[in-house]
């Protein structure tokens, strides 16, 4: 199904999804991001810091992301899970099967940006967060250029495992080169 979504949004043509029991899942259909493996994580903690440690738990998960949120938050929610996740392929859904549905379909950085400046928006939101890309072969520059990135905005442990979800290469290697960055950078 996700296939032909994104071949329907490629050709510019509108897509919505027939009323259902569920927001969550017309939002992920409507989302074009793979429907095969996903996980639905409901809301995620309303403070940045519990978030992040939830979010950091999700980084590795090999599936397509499935949260509920208020509008309030969502941006900061937005901002959380690019520190934590890169920047991934994400869709905002709200009011969906509603007169004013609307599906927003952007890297994570992109989206944040758009509700940081438009506000919250109204009624009930569903974020879709696409599944981690497995790179192959991160050269070490590319690797160490990632986590210093990552570091900028997120705990060593955060970037560690956002880093490790990115990359597909263990945390716990991920990690102990993030210390040694670390090291480096403040000495």
């Amino acid at each position: 199904g996700y296939k032909l979504v994104r071949a329907a949004l490629e050709e510019g043509l509108r897509v919505t999804a027939l009323p259902g029991a569920s927001a969550v899942m017309a939002a992920l259909v409507l989302s074009g991001l793979p429907t095969d493996r996903f996980l639905f994580a409901g809301f995620l903690p309303p403070r940045s810091a519990p978030r992040r440690a939830v979010l950091a738990e999700l980084a590795g998960v090999p599936a397509t992301l499935v949260f509920l949120e208020s509008p309030r938050r969502l941006a900061a929610s937005l901002r959380d899970m690019e520190a934590l996740f890169g920047p991934r392929p994400a869709a905002v859904a709200r009011e969906l099967t509603k007169l004013f549905e609307e599906v927003q379909r952007a890297p994570l950085g992109e989206l944040a940006q758009r509700y940081e400046a438009d506000g919250p928006p109204r009624g009930e939101v569903v974020v879709v967060v696409g599944p981690p890309e497995k790179s192959a072969a991160a050269s070490q520059a590319d690797l160490d250029d990632m986590l210093r990135q990552a570091l900028g905005h997120a705990s060593l442990k955060e970037a560690a495992v956002a880093v490790s979800a990115a990359t597909g290469l263990p945390r716990r290697a991920i990690y102990a080169r993030a210390l040694a960055l670390k090291a480096e950078d403040d000495g």
